[in-house]
């Protein structure tokens, strides 16, 4: 636990000393947000933000597996071990610098999306695939075998990863709602995966999952204090689809992994808050004749400032909607661990 712990407040240190620098940056450089009738800032507003995360995710991430790796039998058998941890890693880097340069050079729906699936197919080369899961016989949730999802698991687990990648992508449209967002969802997972440790026969994997969740949460935290209302500076693409992607691989190692019936269900829930806004912007589009991949302000934040809530009283009451699903999902995971 104390690793854990250190993990989470040296990223949120470096994530909240980082920031600043990349801030500068990004406006000398002219990396920035400017307003427009979707938007709800007022004044240009840099981005790039998301590089200050990474670099606080990488530098807890790399002190806590370096942590682990001293207390591994082998070498070999921490490689073996921490090759979905480090491939994630690998390709949630590819994930930010695209994204970074999608700020700058502002590519189609299309391109992101293609290249989105592209990553959810290379980091299945590293071991995150969902597999199969759980169903109930007759009904029973006592009584339950494993269903594998063959060749299909490949499709899926990319389709996974580029869901939530987007969809965290897409509700950061309020100071800092993907970022306290993100927080949240990395600490349910961190919770699970501390659990588990606590209860499976092989924790090791799980400590892998709990110190990347700690930095995620730890470094999404450290860029809230620059990026809550009023914002100085966004996280932008690369930012927000980097975490989604590292968030979704992670619950593709550990959540979906769990030999239990709520394995599908429990990572829906800690990801409640972006689904629910994805499927509500899909379906609003849809009936309004809308095409799906154009933005608009039908997203959820844009309907409660409509009814009058603040800026701010928005991003708490959906912190709130975020928070209670999470403990929700942490709940029914304990629950299903015994």
């Amino acid at each position: 636990m104390k690793t854990i712990t250190a993990v989470f407040i040296l990223s949120l240190v470096v994530s909240y000393l980082l920031t600043p620098r990349v801030r500068e940056w990004a406006i000398r450089v002219g990396v920035m947000d400017l307003p427009d009738p979707r938007r709800v800032h007022k004044e240009p507003i840099p981005r790039w933000g998301g590089l200050a995360i990474y670099l606080g995710v990488l530098l807890g991430m790399l002190a806590g597996l370096t942590r682990l790796y001293l207390l591994a039998p082998s070498a070999a058998v921490f490689s073996e071990r921490a090759m979905p941890i480090l491939g994630l890693l690998l390709v949630g880097t590819g994930v930010l610098l695209f994204g970074m340069l999608d700020d700058k050079k502002g590519f189609s729906a299309f391109t992101q999306a293609g290249v989105l699936l592209l990553t959810g197919l290379v980091v299945q080369f590293f071991g995150v695939r969902i597999e199969g899961f759980m169903a109930p016989l007759g009904g029973h949730f006592e009584h339950a075998r494993w269903i594998p999802f063959g060749w299909w698991s490949i499709p899926i687990t990319a389709l996974w990863m580029f869901i939530i990648s987007k969809t965290m992508d897409t509700i950061d449209g309020l100071d800092g709602l993907a970022a306290g967002v993100s927080a949240i969802t990395a600490l349910a997972l961190a919770l699970m995966a501390l659990q588990a440790v606590n209860i499976l026969d092989q924790p090791y994997p799980h400590w892998l999952i709990a110190i990347s969740a700690s930095a995620i949460a730890g470094a999404s935290a450290g860029f809230l204090r620059y990026n809550f209302n009023p914002a100085r500076i966004f996280m932008g693409t690369g930012g927000a689809q980097f975490l989604g992607f590292m968030l979704a691989g992670l619950a593709v190692i550990g959540a979906f992994k769990a030999a239990t019936v709520f394995a599908i269900v429990i990572p829906i829930l800690v990801f409640g808050l972006p689904l629910l806004d994805a499927v509500n912007v899909v379906i609003r589009r849809a009936l309004s004749g809308h095409p799906i991949h154009k933005p608009d302000k039908r997203h959820i934040h844009h309907q409660l400032l409509e009814r009058g809530l603040s800026h701010r009283q928005t991003v708490l009451l959906l912190y709130g909607v975020a928070l209670l699903l999470a403990l929700l999902a942490v709940w029914l995971f304990m629950r299903a661990l015994g």
